[in-house]
């Protein structure tokens, strides 16, 4: 069955301190085009780990919002998630264990979000590359 939209999904967190005021952003793209593109804060005391997960899950919950908008089934869409978080990425793949409860907290809810959709690719990109695509 072919998927209704094909969506990239490309996220990147941080924190100023590592813990510190954490951010993200995150770009929607469906079928070539940009649909959305975000500029977020987590508050004052983030891991780059968890503002990493944190801008993923806002990501996840926008192109679901997106989705319903066009009035379309997230089990019929292909979405590729992109970025340069080896552990996230990782750890959503199953590669590595969450060995800290609120990372394991995160990514199970990553997990389920992801689920909702048809067909879902996890794709570790070059730092270089998260740079060019959301600028920091």
């Amino acid at each position: 069955m072919a998927a209704r939209h094909h969506l990239i999904l490309h996220f990147d967190g941080g924190s100023r301190g590592n813990p510190g005021p954490g951010y993200g952003s995150y770009v929607l793209m469906a079928d070539g085009r940009e649909q959305r593109r975000r500029r977020l804060d987590f508050g004052p005391h983030r891991t780059n780990n968890e503002a990493e997960y944190e801008a993923l899950l806002a990501g996840l919950q926008d192109t679901l919002a997106w989705l319903a908008e066009q009035r379309a089934d997230p089990a019929q869409a292909s979405l590729e998630v992109r970025g340069d978080s080896q552990l996230v990425i990782r750890q959503l793949q199953g590669a590595w264990r969450c060995r800290e409860p609120r990372m394991a907290v995160l990514c199970s809810r990553a997990q389920a979000l992801l689920q909702r959709f048809g067909r879902r690719t996890l794709r570790l990109v070059p730092r270089e590359k998260t740079m060019e695509v959301l600028g920091h």
